[in-house]
């Protein structure tokens, strides 16, 4: 008997009135295809765990998504580069596949777990250039010895989330409200994306 995480049914009660039809509609049908899905909580969103990992949804403000670990083996029609997972932007029902086509997705992502298929390698990106500090980002930390010391010890990625949300801004006033932030955040020893670390 699979196991059901009262975390998802907080989430899918806190989703938008659009979305809770469209993730309880998919959350059923992953039960009713792997009767024995163990749900849980991941990047706070909800998956399903059979053998390892068969699939994720998420919510979001305008749309939903829904998506398989394994999914280039399972189904690739390109909507998948319209939002996260192999569906696109799904915004109500009709735009998920048919029942039988959905529970056919999900038993293949079960049998690609059985048998300990890995997902294709995808090939290696070559590394980014070390971003390069602004003025205004080195002068507020070399103000600010812990804010200073924690974007020292930061990795390459971290860093450079910082330093382009910082420059990313679109006006001076935006600007500057992201660099104080930024300070204030790594003072408290905090990543850029901190709110979304469970």
């Amino acid at each position: 008997m699979g196991t059901r995480d009262p975390r998802i049914d907080a989430y899918i009660a806190k989703s938008g009135e659009f979305a809770r039809p469209i993730l309880t509609h998919l959350r059923e049908a992953v039960h009713r295809a792997c009767p024995v899905v163990e749900e849980t909580m991941k990047w706070s969103a909800p998956h399903f765990m059979y053998e390892g990992m068969l699939c994720g949804m998420a919510s979001f403000k305008a749309h939903c998504a829904f998506g398989f670990w394994k999914g280039s083996l399972i189904v690739d029609d390109g909507r998948s580069k319209e939002a996260m997972g192999h569906f696109g932007r799904i915004t109500s029902l009709d735009q998920l596949p048919s029942k039988k086509v959905l529970t056919g997705y999900i038993r293949k992502a079960m049998e690609l777990n059985e048998k300990g298929i890995k997902s294709p390698t995808r090939s290696k990106r070559e590394a980014k250039p070390e971003a390069k500090v602004p003025k205004d980002l080195a002068a507020a930390l070399g103000k600010n010895k812990k804010a200073r010391a924690t974007f020292d010890n930061f990795t390459r990625s971290h860093r450079r989330e910082y330093i382009e949300w910082i420059t990313e801004a679109k006006t001076e006033a935006t600007r500057q409200r992201r660099l104080e932030t930024a300070i204030e955040w790594m003072a408290e020893g905090k990543s850029r994306n901190w709110k979304y670390i469970n």
